[in-house]
C-alpha cells in the first residue's frame, strides 16, 4: 500500500475512533499530529519519543481525552479508546514500553 493510501486510512479510522468515543461518552480533542523529522529527532535526543516518529509520515495523532470534562493524563484512562482502535487494525501507545496513552498510530515499515 502506498504511503499515500495508508494515510487516507488511517484518516478514516481515526473518524471511527473518534465517533466510537462520543458513542461511549468520552470526548476527545487533537493533541499533535504532525511532527516535523527535525521535531522528531530532538524529542528523540531528549527522551521523548523516537527519530522515525510516525507522526513525520502523518501517521499518528495524540488525543486528549476528557472524562466528565476532565482531562486524563493517565494511560491507565485511554484504554477502552486503545483497546478499540487495535481491534480496527491501529497500533496503541499504550502498550508502548514507556506507556503513551493518547497516541494513537498506525504500523508503516514496522514502527508502530
Amino acid at each position: 500500500m502506498k504511503l499515500s493510501e495508508k494515510q487516507q486510512l488511517f484518516a478514516q479510522l481515526i473518524a471511527q475512533l473518534i465517533l466510537w468515543s462520543v458513542d461511549h461518552g468520552y470526548r476527545v480533542t487533537f493533541g499533535e499530529a504532525y511532527r516535523t523529522p527535525e521535531q522528531a529527532a530532538l524529542n528523540a535526543k531528549n527522551g521523548r519519543g523516537i527519530a522515525k516518529s510516525l507522526h513525520t509520515q502523518r501517521l499518528a495523532v495524540d488525543l486528549n481525552l476528557f472524562i466528565n470534562g476532565e482531562y486524563q493524563t493517565d494511560s491507565a484512562a485511554y484504554l477502552p479508546l486503545g483497546e478499540y482502535w487495535e481491534s480496527i487494525g491501529g497500533s496503541w501507545g499504550g502498550r508502548f514500553s514507556r506507556p503513551d496513552g493518547n497516541h494513537f498510530s498506525l504500523e508503516h515499515n514496522g514502527v508502530r
